[in-house]
């Protein structure tokens, strides 16, 4: 497989490899393809690897009190799954389905144990993006527990993944806006009157049902804070 291929290059905790130990690194990796709807992990099993998302989207979601589901996020291309329990050593709490085929490299934990013993960079790098999702969870937590369900749009969509171009961000939208709604807590109907209010005011631009484009990030950035 051609180095620009390999998953290992569009994840943040290896980019700090040479070209020679990212190989090192897609060596050790397992390749594997889930299809939708499949069960990727469930809460309470023994997971002793670490999931690197090639291609596709995982849902990775929870029971809440009520027996209804609460998505937690979605991973997609470059993401990592399954860092939480290597770090603490913990079963997952949480279940992960595939929203479409995905493709995947999965690491053993002996193995990663090993590379993190001879490039400690990686743990440190594994760190740091655990502090960016937590910060990210903080600030839509902010949003969600407020009134403001616009600050919890413009939350959501300055966390979503893109590709940026000339000072714009693409973002797709990884669910149906039914389960984008859900997992806001508010309505479809909302939803879409909040993407349309921040769309005449200048900050994004819609494109079609799941596509937008993030023109001012700043001002999204104000948006986030719930009024």
């Amino acid at each position: 497989m051609p180095d620009g291929d390999l998953c290992v290059t569009r994840v943040p905790i290896f980019q700090g490899l040479t070209p020679t130990e990212q190989r090192r690194v897609a060596d050790l990796a397992r390749p594997l393809v889930v299809h939708e709807g499949e069960v990727v992990y469930a809460p309470g099993q023994p997971v002793s690897r670490l999931l690197v998302m090639h291609s596709g989207r995982l849902k990775v979601s929870h029971a809440a009190a009520n027996g209804q589901e609460q998505i937690l996020r979605t991973v997609t291309g470059g993401d990592v799954v399954g860092e939480r329990s290597f770090l603490t050593g913990d079963r997952p709490s949480d279940l992960a389905v595939a929203l479409e085929d995905s493709r995947m490299c999965v690491f053993e934990h002996a193995d990663l144990a090993g590379l993190i013993r001879d490039y400690p960079d990686i743990s440190q790098r594994m760190l740091r993006t655990l502090s960016d999702r937590l910060w990210s969870v903080e600030r839509l937590l902010a949003a969600i527990t407020s009134s403001d369900v616009g600050a919890r749009v413009a939350a959501y969509l300055l966390d979503l993944p893109g590709s940026f171009r000339d000072g714009a961000a693409t973002v797709r939208l990884p669910m149906a806006k039914q389960e984008v709604a859900a997992y806001l807590g508010t309505t479809p109907e909302t939803l879409s009157r909040r993407l349309a209010a921040l769309s005449a005011a200048g900050l994004v631009e819609l494109h079609g049902r799941r596509d937008i484009t993030i023109l001012d990030v700043d001002g999204l950035e104000r948006a986030a804070t719930p009024r």
